[in-house]
């Protein structure tokens, strides 16, 4: 059997790393795609030392032509194209009153939804040849509101709403799209907010880790792969919360503040 080829935007580190490492052990091919070029071939090693084909291209998607770039590389490494996974992303954190740049939300937007909205274009006549699959690592951010989060929350639901359009466009032509919704994982995404005020730099400097293990995270991914999912919410509580967005809002709203904030104080974080 020929292997599947995998793009995977943000693979340098994180969810992209961990995905990348677990798939290259599972006998994909892989291009891996990032802005950091020295992180970027650490990875790649990592996953030529389990076996794997594979191509290191950087990548910045917020550039349309890094984007078509990305996926014609693919194209002229390898076979054909299996698999988009668009992972790169940029996180922030502070309330929208302190925000004191609003270009902040133009360059979130640009990172987490376009990013996807360009790879996607340039590689859908490839994964129409393959019968292929869309991956989005979305959030849960994506599925309800979260506080302090305007700018990454409205890209993460213009991510989810994309993708659940793009799945009725492309019915039919044998391209699934799949949407990712982890909780907090166990990555650096904390120490590599967007600066956004002075009180969110010094918050976010000392943030400590917390959440389900990446690698955990990155084998449920597979597996999803694997089937051919279109919708999967990684936390039992996640689950909850998606259902209690119809059922009883103004009950999840106070849930959610709850519950971020008493994360980001046992995280250190004031």
């Amino acid at each position: 059997m020929v292997p599947k080829t995998v793009v995977i935007t943000g693979a340098s580190s994180g969810i992209g790393e961990a995905l990348a490492v677990e798939l290259a052990g599972s006998g994909y091919n892989l291009t891996l795609a990032a802005r950091n070029c020295t992180h970027l071939e650490n990875v790649l090693s990592r996953c030529r030392d389990l076996g794997a084909k594979a191509i290191a291209v950087p990548t910045d998607v917020t550039r349309p032509e890094d984007c078509r770039n990305l996926i014609e590389s693919t194209l002229s490494s390898f076979s054909g194209l299996d698999i988009l996974v668009n992972n790169a992303g940029l996180a922030m954190r502070d309330r929208f009153d302190r925000i004191t740049d609003a270009s902040i939300f133009e360059r979130i937007m640009a990172a987490n939804y376009l990013g996807a909205v360009h790879c996607t274009r340039h590689a859908l006549d490839a994964l129409r040849r393959a019968a292929g699959l869309v991956v989005a690592i979305s959030s849960l951010q994506g599925k309800f509101p979260f506080p302090d989060s305007t700018a990454y929350c409205a890209s993460k639901h213009a991510l989810q709403g994309f993708c659940d359009a793009l799945r009725l466009d492309l019915a039919g032509t044998g391209v699934g799209v799949l949407v990712v919704s982890p909780g907090p994982v166990e990555t650096e995404i904390h120490r590599h907010h967007v600066e956004t005020s002075p009180e969110a730099g010094a918050r976010s400097a000392v943030e400590r880790h917390g959440g389900m293990p990446v690698t955990d995270c990155a084998k449920r991914i597979v597996r999803a792969i694997e089937r051919r999912e279109r919708d999967v919410v990684m936390t039992a509580s996640g689950k909850v919360a998606v259902a209690l967005r119809w059922l009883a809002p103004s009950l999840l709203d106070h849930l959610v503040v709850s519950s971020v904030r008493r994360y980001y104080r046992q995280q250190g974080a004031a």
